[in-house]
C-alpha cells in the first residue's frame, strides 16, 4: 500500500506543479474569505477535485478531508485518510511571488504515512513514507544536525488573522541568539525548509491538519524532531507544532513558552 499510494500521491503532485506553474499569477480569481491572509482561488477548487476524483478512484473506502471541501463522511473514525491542501500559500500564488506549495498525505491514528509536497516553481517534488526515509525528486535526504543556532534559519508562519500572540517577542529573542525569522508564506514550505536542512526549526502558532501533514512527513523521515507548545513529542499537535533539528529543539521550544509565559503575566 506505501508503494502504491507514493506513486498515486507524486503523480497528483506532479499534475498540481503543472496547474500552479501555468496560473499563477496569471488572472487567477480569489475569493476573499475571512481573513486578509486567507484566500480561495478557482485553482484551489479544481486542484481539491481532482485529487478527490483520483483517490476515490483509487483508494475507495479512504475518506478524503481537504481544505476547500472538508472532510469526507467517516473520516474522523477511520483507519486511513487523506489529507490534501491543494494550494498552500494562497496569497502567494494569487501575487505571482513565487512560494506555495501542494500538499497531501495519507494519515492514521499514529500520524502521517506518506507525505508528498509539490513546490513548484523550484520543480521539486518532496516525497515521504513512514520507515522510507525522505526524498527530493527522487534523491535521499537526510537532516544533518548542526551544533549551533547562531546563523540558522527559523521559519514561521502569521496566524489566521495577522500576527500570533507573542510572535513579536519571539523574533526578539530569536535575534538575541543570532538567528533570523523567516515569515514567506506556506506552512508546508516553512516545514519543508527544515527537513531540508535549509532551517533550524519552524514554530506554526496554529494551523490546519491539511496545511502541514504532507511536510512533516517529510520532517520525521527526514530526521528532525515534533514536539507540541508543551515540548512533548506529537506528529500531529492540535494547538501548535516546532519541527526542528534534534540540538535546536530544546532552545528553540524554550523561545516560544517564554513568549507565551509573557502573554499570560500581561
Amino acid at each position: 500500500m506505501l508503494s502504491r499510494a507514493l506513486e498515486v500521491a507524486g503523480r497528483l503532485a506532479n499534475d498540481a506543479t503543472d496547474v500552479i506553474t501555468a496560473t499563477a499569477g496569471r488572472g487567477a480569481h480569489p475569493d476573499v474569505a475571512d481573513s486578509p491572509f486567507d484566500w480561495v482561488t478557482d485553482t484551489d477548487r479544481i486542484l481539491e477535485r481532482h485529487t478527490r476524483r483520483v483517490l476515490t478512484a483509487e483508494f475507495p473506502g479512504i475518506p478524503v478531508v481537504g481544505g476547500e471541501f472538508g472532510a469526507d463522511t467517516g473520516a474522523d473514525s477511520a483507519a486511513y485518510r487523506w489529507v490534501v491542501d491543494p494550494v498552500d500559500g494562497t496569497a502567494n500564488y494569487v501575487a505571482g511571488v513565487p512560494w506555495c506549495a501542494y500538499s497531501l498525505a495519507l494519515v492514521d491514528a499514529s500520524g502521517p504515512v506518506v507525505g508528498v509536497v509539490a513546490d513548484p516553481y523550484r520543480a521539486q517534488i518532496y516525497a515521504a513514507a513512514r520507515g522510507r526515509g525522505t526524498r527530493a525528486n527522487g534523491k535521499p535526504v537526510k537532516l544533518v544536525d548542526r551544533d549551533r543556532i547562531t546563523g540558522s534559519i527559523v521559519c514561521t508562519e502569521l496566524a489566521r488573522k495577522g500576527p500570533w500572540p507573542g510572535m513579536g517577542s519571539f523574533i526578539e529573542r530569536a535575534a538575541e541568539a543570532r538567528a533570523g525569522v523567516r515569515v514567506l508564506g506556506s506552512a508546508a514550505l516553512s516545514i519543508a525548509q527544515v527537513a531540508l536542512g535549509h532551517a533550524i526549526a519552524a514554530v506554526l502558532h496554529s494551523y490546519h491538519e491539511w496545511d502541514v501533514a504532507g511536510s512533516v512527513a517529510l520532517a520525521i523521515e527526514a530526521g528532525a524532531v515534533v514536539l507540541d507548545r508543551r515540548g512533548s513529542d506529537s506528529p500531529l499537535p492540535t494547538d501548535g507544532l516546532l519541527v526542528a533539528a534534534p540540538s535546536a529543539a530544546e532552545e528553540v521550544l524554550s523561545w516560544w513558552q517564554e513568549t507565551e509565559r509573557g502573554i499570560r503575566a500581561s
